[in-house]
């Protein structure tokens, strides 16, 4: 059987895919921080602390949390796009594609697996299309040594998947301020998909959109994804989002998961508190009464409070939650949550390997950070 272009299989030389059986993503006790040293001041910023997920195959699994709750340095993370000071402290990361942790491939390895296999759709899409050059050449840029075609063979793939896109090919001849925010958006997403990659990282991809062209574009991603069977991690902080185009959600709150269900039933029977703040914020078509802001401010990372992150400003915090904080624990099939108050099955948060004084990831692996 022919493969399709952009899925051909990984070179015998390269990293092989994992069992088909195994998730598309798995996510291991992953702890990230921000490493700083000025003027003799050493600073340990913790914004990705013991995270553990996975995502199923075609699956759209969306990450929630306010602003600064760690979910883009998760993301960063993920795809091993990890730059000082940023260090990866301990964890796994391993996706179906890949028979090893991701951190164990070499620079050309990562390098043949981006786009090809793990492509990404950032938040502003002036960051990914060069202003000076016309978008055709961005598809050279990013797709033409994966897909492995001839250059008129290439084009007449990329116009076939703009059309399936909805996209018209002459969008490849114009330039990126030729087009308005909502196009080039459109644009990014058929870069990030044009290889028909299994995994989609997905970074506040709507934001700063108005709500008609928020649709449209919410809308294409969904049809991409299904179209080509890719999973996704798709981040925003928009709970109404979510609530359109995930499938589970995990919500985030100080670089921790703190809880994880389906969409259904977060939006339903939310368990954690800050879940049920979210979910509480939202506008309800004929609701009079006033919105309660939630008290305080999301902790300093670089000194977070002991115990739960969240019991400064929680409404149920008792002092189970100010001595020791609640690990994530799986309370029904698909549903967990970290709170001593949400669950009795909730238990204590096992020490990190930073605390046992593990070296870096990158340290031990060998990849540059």
């Amino acid at each position: 059987m022919t493969p399709e272009p952009g899925r051909d299989e990984t070179s015998a030389d390269g990293p092989r895919p994992a069992a088909e059986e195994a998730p598309a993503l798995s996510v291991e006790r992953l702890s990230a921080y921000y490493m700083t040293h000025y003027f003799g001041v050493e600073r340990e910023v913790r914004a990705v602390d013991d995270i553990s997920l996975s995502v199923r195959r075609n699956e759209i699994y969306g990450l929630a949390g306010e602003s600064s709750s760690g979910k883009t340095t998760f993301l960063k993370t993920i795809a091993a796009a990890v730059r000082p000071p940023l260090t990866v402290i301990g964890g796994s990361v391993r996706y179906g594609f890949l028979d090893r942790d991701i951190y164990a491939l070499s620079p050309a390895e990562l390098s043949a697996i981006r786009w090809k296999h793990l492509s990404y759709i950032t938040q502003g899409s002036m960051n990914v299309l060069n202003p000076v050059r016309r978008v055709r050449q961005s598809f050279i840029d990013f797709a033409f040594r994966h897909m492995k075609l001839g250059r008129r063979a290439f084009f007449v793939a990329v116009e076939q998947h703009l059309q399936q896109l909805h996209l018209a090919a002459n969008v490849l001849d114009a330039y990126p301020h030729e087009l308005s925010g909502g196009m080039k958006q459109r644009v990014t997403i058929a870069l990030a998909t044009i290889c028909r990659p299994e995994f989609i990282i997905a970074d506040e991809p709507t934001t700063a959109l108005d709500v008609i062209v928020q649709k449209d574009v919410l809308a294409m991603i969904r049809n991409a994804q299904q179209k080509i069977g890719s999973s996704m991690l798709f981040v925003t902080h928009d709970m109404t989002v979510h609530a359109n185009i995930a499938d589970r959600l995990g919500i985030m709150y100080a670089g921790r998961l703190v809880e994880e269900a389906s969409t259904a039933d977060i939006f339903t029977k939310p368990m954690h508190p800050y879940t049920a703040h979210l979910v509480a914020s939202l506008p309800k078509i004929g609701e009079l009464a006033r919105k309660e802001a939630l008290s305080g401010s999301p902790p300093n990372l670089s000194d977070p409070p002991v115990g739960c992150r969240f019991h400064p400003r929680c409404p149920l915090a008792m002092d189970a939650c100010r001595e020791a904080s609640p690990a994530l624990t799986t309370i029904a099939p698909g549903r967990r949550v970290a709170c001593y108050a949400a669950s009795p099955l909730a238990r204590l948060i096992e020490t990190t390997d930073r605390a046992a004084g593990a070296a870096p990831l990158g340290q031990s692996t060998g990849v540059p950070q």
